[in-house]
């Protein structure tokens, strides 16, 4: 394997691609250089003196800034640079558009066609809970019904979206629990949905179910615990009713242009930047090509490379709303008195990001070059076709959740590190590196780390093939392991 890897020629620190040891020549260089000190892999070791305050540039843009003399051959890390953001900034539209396009090619999956005209890629059976109160008892619904249909029948995977709100909580907090929820009743990959609420709740299972508007009956059922003697009998007939109406669901053949798609990071190293998160930028632009659509969320680790997304808005109206999105989620920072920039996370550093420019302009290599034609708040879901924003936090739970929540089918997730969760839509985890593929392979779905040494046109054909599997059926490690949750934002007080 190669020592290093400059990602941009305008780049003035490379990536060590494996340990290098202080004394080892780097080889490969215009000029002779020496590693000063171990560099860890992922890490960054300078090609150039950096006087106290001088930039440091990777992926063609400026990372941080030296906090002190560093020599050629140096370890760039935490320890001797800093990042260069602080407060808000303002902006400019100036549009910078350069899309990659693939032609048409035809491909289809195999889905479920909905009667709505929606279009699932699972016949998931969902128990929603309006309220926490009622977790258990659909726990205790749920053994029944696998004890009677061991095989789940018509279904995929039977889930149950616990959470711990839909009561005690105002304004904004108990709208978006409502609005997730509603979302979860309504995605295309549910084949049947109970609605199970307490009674006293202040998510009132009445005012949901008429927030729903359009809904096949026939699909999704209502069961208030304390309007029935035995709740658990009363739901397990419900849900031998779901069971029945989806009998007769089959898959069948489907564009890809109606897949949409979910892009997310976490655990990030610094491989993140250089493999798994390109390669979802390239699926993106290819999945955009075939007239699909694609979801970028993490606002906060947008910061630092937004004017780049900013410079991708199909039109003023879109940059407006990036700009929105962008102000708004740092104004939620400093209402906490929190700092805007508190970022990157210990796994992170540890893998070799430094500052949030380094990881933001890492994370966002996810998103591709496709012109950004949306702006999704919270809860929102799909309107256009192509590249959407969305706002949600980085956490990994609650971007996802929210990514499925806005009709995504399916969510790809990039990690150095390695996370075993997933989310109540497929979750396909992506290693960055080889080692992390080979140590966890019971977690992680597909491995970017030989891009290192192949062509990104060769991985890109295995990972098209590879999600149009996922979309037809094959199920994905989180699905395998029974791992699928829900997680919603929380913002305000709790009485």
């Amino acid at each position: 394997m190669k020592q290093w890897l400059k990602l941009n020629p305008r780049d003035t620190v490379a990536v060590a691609l494996r340990p290098i040891a202080a004394g080892e020549a780097i080889t490969g260089l215009n000029r002779p250089l020496t590693a000063l000190s171990d560099i860890p892999q992922g890490h960054k070791i300078a090609l150039a003196r950096f006087e106290p305050g001088d930039m440091i540039t990777k992926y063609g843009y400026p990372i941080g800034h030296a906090a002190n003399a560093i020599e050629p051959g140096e370890w760039v890390h935490t320890h001797n640079m800093k990042t260069n953001l602080s407060g808000e900034e303002k902006y400019e539209y100036v549009p910078d558009l350069h899309p990659i396009s693939y032609p048409p090619r035809g491909l289809t999956f195999q889905g479920y066609r909905r009667k709505n005209g929606g279009v699932g890629i699972r016949n998931d059976l969902f128990i929603v809970p309006t309220v926490g109160c009622v977790n258990g008892i659909a726990e205790q619904m749920l053994q029944e019904f696998k004890a009677l249909h061991p095989d789940l029948g018509p279904f995929d995977n039977v889930t149950i979206l616990k959470h711990p709100y839909g009561c005690s909580q105002l304004g904004d907090d108990h709208r978006q629990t409502r609005s997730i929820l509603l979302d979860a009743v309504k995605h295309p990959n549910a084949g049947g949905v109970l609605v199970f609420g307490l009674g006293c709740e202040n998510n009132v299972v009445a005012e949901f179910r008429s927030l729903l508007g359009d809904y096949d009956e026939a699909r999704v059922k209502f069961l208030v615990a304390q309007e029935v003697g035995d709740e658990v009998e009363a739901g397990l007939a419900l849900l031998e009713e779901l069971h029945e109406a989806a009998k007769t669901d089959r898959r069948e053949p489907v564009p890809i242009s109606e897949l949409n798609v979910g892009l997310k990071c976490g655990g990030s190293d610094g491989f993140s930047g250089i493999t798994a998160n390109p390669l979802l930028g390239a699926f993106s632009d290819f999945l955009i090509s075939q007239g699909g659509s694609t979801v970028l969320t993490e606002v906060p680790e947008m910061f630092g490379a937004e004017k780049m997304l900013m410079a991708r808005a199909a039109n003023e109206e879109v940059y407006r709303s990036i700009v929105e999105l962008i102000q708004n989620f740092k104004q939620y920072f400093l209402s906490h008195g929190e700092p805007v920039y508190e970022n990157p996370s210990p796994g992170n550093k540890a893998g070799g990001i430094s500052t949030l420019e380094d990881k933001s302009l890492g994370c966002t290599q996810k998103a591709g070059t496709a012109p950004v034609v949306d702006v999704l708040q919270y809860g929102e879901k799909l309107r256009k076709k192509g590249l959407s924003l969305l706002q949600a936090p980085g956490n990994d739970l609650v971007a996802s959740s929210a990514l499925a929540a806005s009709d995504c089918h399916l969510v790809l997730f990039t990690t150095g590190r390695g996370t075993p969760f997933g989310s109540f839509v497929p979750t396909v985890k992506i290693a960055t590196n080889n080692e992390l593929y080979a140590k966890k392979g019971h977690w992680m779905d597909f491995n970017a780390g030989p891009l290192l040494e192949t062509p990104m046109a060769d991985i890109l054909e295995q990972f098209i093939a590879y999600v149009i599997e996922v979309a037809s059926g094959r199920k994905t490690r989180n699905e395998q392991n029974d791992v699928r949750e829900l997680a919603i934002f929380k913002t305000g007080v709790t009485l």
